[in-house]
């Protein structure tokens, strides 16, 4: 080959490869103008589901303090000031706090802050002010506390903000420390490197950095922080596509919500408006000077720079920062001394309700399930206000665990482990869930799925089984030895607890002192289908084969299956659905689903009544009787306690007129706790229903409800005169009849001599 021949091979071949490089540069360039698009055009940021507690809602005579309304103020985020100006700040002096409220989009509208005195007296209300008219108000209504999120995978929270809600002060110091020529360059800015460059070297530290805004973007928002020449070279490619596609605003906007800027447990805090919640209880347009300055000191280094981990470090930097906005004339000489002078201590702690409750959000979550998916909850924004009351929550967890740990003290037990589920009487709305005796500890929530041995808990759906089937509360049932065949071949004989056999006793006795031999007989004489059947139509669950053994608890629950189960009681006898969840709003602050309540009437009320009757004298006379250590009779508690074998599972459920609790303690191991119901579970419920005292439970009489006076010795209708007595409700038409012949002697005397006494004795009757 001549040298001319090989100069045009070398040549073609320099040409092909040049053309194949310019051709792969091509398609990658491609590649990436296609991700960016993509990603860019599209759905820009994955934005969680955000889980709100109820509003609270403000009146005259409402039973709150003024350290409770504190304690809920700093859940949901409220900053305590000396003299209150903008949103979501408060004061307190004694028994007054003024606030300014949040803006909140709730689902009957936006609603706009306001300025509001609210004064104490003792444990209530006395007064609601417009602070700003002096108009007393009947009713205000505060922005919810925020409890909770469902995030991505990758656990990142923000709150997107558009570019005519950035504050001009924290967009200007932005570009001063981090990108002055971002208006001019192209994406990459050699001015800017140098001009870092020399200003770093001057300080003798990094004050200003030599990336563009563009390139930190491109950087945290598509790629990843790995220090490698490839990284950089599609940092530096990606810039400038981004910057012909798209205007220096939208960038810079995508930019201060996508900054990553904190740590708040598992939750990645990006973007300045979440950033200025988390850090400051602010909304990002209420900051000052010195806190904008914070912020952007921490775009260098948030783990670093953290106000709270490292407040003298960040200190400097912020002061540093203060020095730069000077300098470029963004703040005077004397906003620049005043900022100087504001500390950074007051946002140490820089706590909220956010993620406080696991065990309600596990309930959230679980419920959400039922109609959305998973990507809905952790890209769509979805807005979820809740039925939770933190002060109920509040209660229930303090409780929960002073309780328990007394009582491993006093017995010399220890591993108790218990849980809790609140909920509103009359319509079935969950208030509050405790997991366990640790409320920050998430994992295994046993409120919903501890299925553990209810006992004695099962008890009323045996006896509103005979009640529907023709007993009245007076009937006599024995409570003798008895030997069943348990359906395995086997014979079982159930014993009471005491050890005890209590002969003739009637009905509603029977269940007071949770007999169970008497309860046997009961179940058995009605039927075990039945028995089940109303057992399931209360909203029971079992996944055991059908013995006689069930009519004592032999069966597996969970807290949550209990409370429904005794939410039907509770609601005179209709099955309603018990629900956490209110309200679901769109990120546009649109309704997308509202919960709605879904009544099924499963028992008559009459039934219900006499039922309910019959708990309430369990709780005053019964196995509840402890009780009135910490609530008063005068409430009529309604409730029953139930423990299972060895002394394994200890329950307590009961209601009053506005709330329903079902409280279980047991060990995880399943070893026993020597704990009954009335030892263990009791005293926790009494303690988180004792303050404030509870509404006392009068249901509402149906008109086919008659009370008679029945002799306990003969289980029939006496008089008022007799000394052997109860009074009780029937049905109409199933009061048992008096007979002279079975009446004491001395009133048989009396009976046969004395017409104007009996007739007088039948007044009362």
């Amino acid at each position: 080959m001549n040298q001319r021949n090989f100069k045009k091979s070398v040549n073609r071949i320099i040409i092909i490869c040049l053309a194949v490089v310019v051709a792969v540069t091509v398609l990658y360039t491609l590649h990436l103008d296609h991700l960016i698009r993509n990603k860019f055009d599209g759905k820009r940021w994955s934005l969680p589901a955000v889980v709100y507690a109820r509003p609270l809602e403000i009146y005259p005579a409402l039973q709150m303090s003024s350290a409770q309304l504190e304690k809920e103020l700093q859940l949901a985020g409220y900053r305590k000031e000396k003299k209150v100006t903008a949103p979501g700040g408060y004061e307190r002096e004694g028994d007054v706090i003024r606030l300014v409220s949040r803006k909140f989009s709730f689902p009957d509208g936006v609603q706009e802050p306001e300025q509001l005195t609210i004064q104490f007296s003792g444990n209530r209300v006395s007064g609601l002010i417009k602070t700003d008219s002096s108009r007393h108000l009947a009713l205000a209504r505060l922005d919810p506390a925020k409890i909770g999120s469902f995030h991505p995978r990758c656990h990142e929270d923000r709150i997107v903000i558009t570019r005519p809600e950035l504050p001009e002060l924290l967009v200007n110091t932005l570009l001063a420390v981090e990108d002055r020529d971002f208006y001019n360059h192209p994406g990459l800015s050699a001015r800017g490197i140098a001009r870092a460059l020399l200003a770093n070297l001057k300080a003798g530290e990094t004050v200003q950095g030599g990336s563009t805004l563009t390139q930190q973007l491109v950087k945290n928002f598509f790629l990843s922080n790995t220090r490698s020449l490839s990284r950089k070279f599609n940092e530096a490619v990606m810039s400038l596509l981004l910057e012909f596609h798209y205007s220096k605003d939208e960038i810079l906007t995508a930019y201060t919500n996508e900054i990553f800027l904190g740590q708040d447990g598992s939750r990645a805090v990006h973007g300045f408006a979440l950033a200025s919640q988390f850090y400051f209880r602010r909304d990002l347009s209420n900051l000052t000077a010195a806190q904008y300055a914070l912020l952007v000191g921490m775009v260098k280094g948030p783990s670093y720079y953290s106000p709270i981990k490292h407040p003298e470090r960040c200190l400097r930097r912020r002061n540093m920062i203060l020095g730069i906005m000077r300098g470029q004339s963004l703040i005077n000489e004397q906003s620049y001394q005043q900022a100087l002078a504001e500390p950074i201590c007051a946002i140490a702690d820089a706590t909220g309700g956010f993620n406080r409750f696991p065990a309600f959000l596990d309930l959230i979550r679980r419920q959400l399930g039922r109609n959305y998916q998973e990507k809905d909850l952790t890209t769509d924004g979805l807005k979820i206000l809740t039925t939770l009351d933190p002060q109920i929550q509040f209660r229930v967890e303090k409780y929960l665990a002073e309780t328990v740990a007394g009582l491993e003290k006093r017995r010399g037990v220890n591993k108790i482990q218990g849980a809790v589920v609140v909920s509103r009487r009359e319509n079935g709305e969950i208030l509050a869930v405790a997991g366990g005796r640790d409320p920050l500890q998430a994992g295994f929530n046993r409120a919903l799925d501890a299925r553990r041995s209810i006992g004695s808990l099962i008890k009323p759906a045996v006896y509103l089984a005979a009640l529907a089937n023709g007993y009245t509360l007076a009937d006599p049932v024995d409570d003798r030895s008895l030997s069943i065949d348990n359906g395995k071949g086997e014979k079982w004989q159930p014993r009471n607890f005491d050890r005890r056999e209590h002969g003739k006793v009637p009905l509603y006795q029977a269940l007071a002192h949770s007999y169970n031999l008497a309860t046997i007989k009961i179940g058995m004489d009605v039927g075990l289908k039945k028995v089940e059947q109303t057992f399931k139509e209360l909203g029971g669950t079992t996944r055991t084969p059908l013995y006689p053994s069930f009519l004592l608890g032999a069966v597996s629950m969970t807290p949550l299956d209990v409370s429904r189960m005794y939410q039907t009681i509770a609601d005179g006898g209709f099955f309603v659905p018990q629900q956490a969840i209110n309200t679901v709003l769109s990120a546009e602050n649109k309704v997308v689903r509202k919960s709605s309540l879904s009544v099924d009437q499963r028992f008559s009320p009459e039934l219900i009544y006499l039922l309910t009757t019959a708990l309430q004298i369990a709780v005053k006379k019964g196995t509840g009787k402890k009780l009135s250590t910490y609530i008063p009779s005068s409430c009529n508690v309604a409730g029953k306690t139930g423990t299972s074998n060895n002394l394994r599972d200890s329950w307590f459920a009961g209601f009053t007129n506005n709330m329903l609790a079902v409280i279980w303690l047991g060990r995880d191991d399943n070893k026993s706790t020597g704990l009954t119901g009335a030892t263990g579970a009791l005293p926790v419920w009494g303690e988180i229903m004792r303050v404030p005292p509870p509404e006392p439970l009068n249901p509402p009489q149906p008109s086919t409800i008659e009370w008679a006076w029945i002799n306990r010795k003969t289980f029939e209708k006496s008089s008022y005169f007799d000394t052997d007595k109860v009074k009780l409700p029937f049905v109409s038409g199933t009061i048992p009849a008096r007979s002279a012949t079975k009446l004491l002697p001395g009133l048989q005397k009396q009976h046969k001599n004395n017409s104007i006494i009996d007739i007088i004795r039948g007044w009362f009757h």
